[in-house]
């Protein structure tokens, strides 16, 4: 009896020990920056560096111990090197881990009202409200992630502006339609600042906060 409970202690340890890896890889605020990153759609190192501000070695490095944890995947085609995510579950693990962050740390909280205080006016519609204008059909929807991400996957109706585009497309839009901004959930800022942007023009527009993996939830528990 006393070699099964010192075989079951041995295989209980093991079982942590393994996972412990996810959580060593995770320690890391820019490893989570890169998975964040990766949730949008495949991206290449050079992509990765542009999006992350690092250096090539870093990016290399970070992919590296997130490779070592069967977190990530890589391709080759010709002379880049294509990460994604190992596995889409990894993306319900990030929202989650969000979600438990948002819930148990006053700090994110804080972060966020200090960054959209200043943003008068900037209003942040709940899911609800989003589905309700979309299917009114009277306003525009726009997806401000990069080109590639929006290729990947995006909400349906959706138009592709890419935040670096956006005051050219203002330009053409009809100063009576209402504009919905969204881009890659809670950690990007762009839907605030586009919709600030688009207020201070004379537009009526609003900003949505989530993804499009929280708006696919949304929308599976609607249906």
């Amino acid at each position: 009896m006393e070699e099964l409970f010192s075989s079951g202690k041995d295989y209980k340890d093991e079982l942590y020990k393994q996972l412990s890896r996810i959580g060593k890889c995770l320690s890391s605020d820019k490893r989570l920056e890169i998975l964040n990153l990766l949730s949008q759609g495949s991206k290449t190192v050079e992509k990765l560096v542009q999006d992350t501000g690092m250096n090539v070695a870093n990016v290399s490095r970070h992919l590296q111990v997130l490779n070592d944890s069967k977190l990530v995947k890589f391709t080759k085609k010709g002379k880049y090197v294509i990460y994604s995510l190992a596995d889409p579950s990894i993306t319900d693990f990030l929202f989650s881990l969000w979600r438990i962050g948002e819930n148990q740390l006053s700090d994110i909280t804080r972060i966020k009202e200090d960054f959209l205080g200043p943003l008068e006016g900037v209003y942040t519609l709940t899911m609800d409200e989003v589905y309700e204008k979309l299917n009114k059909d009277d306003v525009t929807l726009i997806d401000l992630r990069p080109t590639e991400e929006f290729e990947a996957g995006h909400i349906e109706g959706a138009v592709s502006v890419p935040i670096e585009e956006l005051d050219v497309y203002l330009h053409e839009l009809p100063r009576d339609k209402e504009v919905i901004a969204y881009c890659r959930g809670e950690f990007c800022a762009f839907s605030a600042i586009a919709a600030q942007k688009m207020k201070e023009q004379g537009f009526k527009a609003y900003r949505m906060a989530q993804s499009l993996y929280e708006w696919q939830k949304y929308l599976e528990q609607k249906h």
